[in-house]
């Protein structure tokens, strides 16, 4: 069920709040918990736990239990409402205001670095080979892209069914283990999987470290034919997020991205 728009005064009276404007800021980064957003944000918890339930009453913010510690959950971000939602805001407050977000400027070719990027989880046989063949067809040539597991398996037919569909074939790949990639400098290391975040390597030249807290689809309840269509939702959750990560790729943000570490906690 497609979510109803967000009045723009709704959007404007969310964000205009500096520690919302504070989480949305984190989690446009990354997914995290509690714990890493009070600590970024130096907010006591009771404090950010309330202005989170606002985003979330707002639809701009929802949150998962992590597959790692039940204990604990992942915020994430809903940028493409959040976008949405400033694309309204110019013309709600008069017709001749047209502020729409436009596609940024194409990234010039000939760049003598090409971006490398790193998918993470634990098979390596649906998320990580999905978002690895995913950001291969929209980026191309202007990034090295690859992906690996922490404990590799098969890659789930589904997987290959889903992004078929799509036009991309990843019926002849194989899956990879991290420890393949020891020592190989990335400059975004993604995991999707929130036990590998909590044990992913350590790799050189601080790549930025991006969480995804995406469930497996290989362990949903049923057959092939049951859950394929979670991997079909997958593989648009998936394209969405990776449309944002390809703009963040194309153009970085001028200031530094923290790197943040996971952090041990129960919320």
């Amino acid at each position: 069920m497609v979510a109803a728009p967000l009045p723009a005064s709704s959007f404007i009276g969310l964000a205009a709040h500096p520690i919302r404007w504070g989480l949305l800021t984190e989690l446009a980064q990354s997914d995290r918990h509690v714990s890493e957003l009070t600590h970024l944000l130096g907010q006591p918890q009771a404090l950010v736990s309330y202005h989170l339930g606002r985003l979330r009453d707002g639809g701009l913010v929802d949150s998962r239990r992590s597959a790692h510690d039940g204990r604990a959950s992942y915020y994430r971000l809903d940028l493409q409402r959040c976008g949405d939602a400033l694309s309204a805001t110019g013309s709600s407050l008069h017709p001749g205001l047209t502020l729409r977000l436009e596609p940024p400027a194409a990234p010039q070719r000939g760049r003598v670095h090409r971006t490398r990027v790193l998918f993470a989880c634990t098979g390596n046989g649906a998320r990580s080979q999905m978002a690895e063949a995913l950001l291969q067809h929209r980026a191309g040539d202007r990034v090295d892209v690859v992906s690996g597991g922490s404990h590799p398996k098969p890659i789930h037919p589904n997987a290959v069914r889903a992004l078929a569909e799509r036009g991309i074939d990843i019926g002849d790949r194989q899956s990879k283990p991290l420890t393949r990639f020891d020592g190989q400098h990335f400059d975004h290391i993604v995991t999707l999987c929130d036990r590998v975040r909590e044990a992913c390597p350590e790799f050189s030249g601080r790549p930025q470290a991006i969480h995804w807290s995406i469930a497996d689809p290989s362990r949903a309840a049923g057959g092939n034919r049951a859950t394929y269509p979670i991997f079909r939702d997958l593989a648009s959750e998936l394209d969405t997020r990776i449309s944002f990560l390809t703009a963040l790729i194309d153009h970085p943000p001028q200031e530094a991205t923290r790197h943040v570490r996971p952090r041990h906690a129960h919320h």
